[in-house]
């Protein structure tokens, strides 16, 4: 057992995996104590649920191997060493917290019902002596700044949005200056291997539209070549709807959803960008798309479980079907879509689909097979590298009729082909067949 020689702090990282602009880890930092970080890999993670799927598949898990490899290089620069067990929280941080006498609990606060009860359990299991202190640290608005309490969160996006972003300063970006390293805990635990936790060494296919490692430095380099090295910001509305190739959006949505990069650093880049080069549409469209993300955050905040129920935030009931053929059918790619087929497999293939791909598959799911929503929303969670629970079951209950379009529309996916994928190409590329 090392010798501790002051006090200290314990940072427990979740969906936070990052430096630049870590309020969390910049809060730890300023109390003049020693500091380790720990992350604990839930094996809970990889066993089937109740509709059959695991938590993480092995895209996601891959992308965030990778991602706590690079934060335990860039914590480490800070003379904080990252403690990585494949192993319960519950069972992980009582544990550290006995061997190193720790005073104060540091992390990120979140909300739905799975992370409070682990929270709760581990908690149960610590010294009253240890303080415990949260922050909301994945907004880009925070929520200490926002003009309504969340029960008050508007029902439609665009009443949300008006209420903010003309009247709510975005908050600066925080930075965390290095420590003294002089009783540096060291602690060298090894980050496990994909095989480790159940998984075959994966390879993405070179046609993926995805192909980046998980990591803040991938993040924050991604960053510079679609912002400053491509400029591909400025055409971002043009593109966005794109279905081939690396660059027709700005992909950072698995960094965020993971906490290796920040809404707010992104926001102030895109700020810089205006400033050094141009503003249009496309910069502020980019933003916008980062409010429509605090958006579902803040409808799960107001709603809570309510939006992993089958009747939805709006409490209406539909004649939903469980048919495992048809479910079957949908993740394997073969509706009567090439459509939607063409995006199921790729979403097998790489963990990766479009923005406008999920549209369709998942209203194709819920309105023309009259599916419950929630299989497809688990499935999504299994095998999405960017499953963020808010964004992820948010949209679901969007385009299923339960959640926040007052519209209830329902995607054509016939035309959304022959709008989106005029030659093809798209579905040429994954279903590997001639359509014309």
């Amino acid at each position: 057992m090392q010798k501790i020689k002051s006090k200290v702090n314990l940072i427990w990282f979740r969906n936070d995996l990052r430096v630049r602009d870590n309020e969390v880890l910049r809060e730890a930092c300023e109390d003049d104590a020693n500091v380790i970080g720990v992350y604990c890999i839930e094996p809970s993670w990889f066993q089937r649920g109740r509709f059959g799927f695991k938590k993480m598949e092995k895209f996601r898990a891959k992308f965030l191997l990778e991602s706590l490899t690079d934060l335990k290089v860039n914590l480490s620069k800070l003379n904080i060493d990252l403690l990585v067990h494949f192993e319960s929280a519950k069972d992980v941080i009582p544990s550290i917290c006995a061997e190193y006498q720790v005073s104060n609990i540091y992390l990120q606060k979140e909300w739905t019902q799975e992370e409070v009860d682990l929270v709760k359990a581990v908690r149960s299991k610590i010294s009253s002596s240890v303080s415990w202190r949260s922050f909301y640290n994945q907004f880009l608005y925070h929520p200490e700044d926002i003009p309504f309490k969340f029960s008050d969160t508007p029902q439609v996006f665009t009443a949300f949005r008006k209420k903010l972003e003309k009247y709510i300063n975005i908050r600066g970006e925080r930075d965390i200056q290095k420590l003294s390293g002089a009783n540096r805990i060291v602690n060298n635990t090894q980050i496990p291997t994909l095989e480790d936790v159940g998984f075959d060494t994966l390879e993405q296919p070179s046609k993926s539209a995805f192909p980046f490692l998980g990591g803040e430095t991938e993040g924050l380099k991604r960053l510079h070549h679609y912002f400053f090295a491509t400029k591909k910001l400025g055409f971002y509305k043009k593109t966005r709807n794109g279905l081939v190739g690396l660059d027709y959006s700005s992909k950072f949505s698995p960094w965020l959803a993971n906490g290796s990069i920040s809404a707010k650093t992104i926001y102030w880049e895109v700020k810089r960008f205006e400033s050094e080069h141009y503003k249009n549409q496309s910069t502020y469209w980019l933003i916008f798309e980062l409010i429509w993300r605090d958006y579902f955050k803040y409808i799960s905040l107001k709603h809570q479980n309510q939006i992993f129920k089958l009747d939805g935030i709006l409490n209406k009931s539909y004649d939903w079907s469980s048919n495992q053929n048809q479910i079957n059918k949908w993740i394997n790619g073969q509706t009567r879509s090439n459509f939607v087929n063409a995006n199921m497999i790729e979403l097998k293939e790489t963990g990766w689909m479009s923005n406008r791909g999920r549209q369709n598959v998942a209203s194709f799911f819920a309105k023309e097979l009259h599916l419950d929503w929630r299989i497809g929303a688990a499935y999504f969670e299994a095998l999405l590298l960017d499953y963020d629970v808010h964004s992820n079951y948010g949209n679901w209950m969007y385009v299923s009729g339960v959640g926040n379009d007052p519209r209830d529309r329902k995607f054509n996916v016939d035309l959304q082909a022959e709008r989106y994928d005029t030659d093809g190409r798209y579905r040429k590329l994954w279903l590997q067949t001639k359509l014309f």
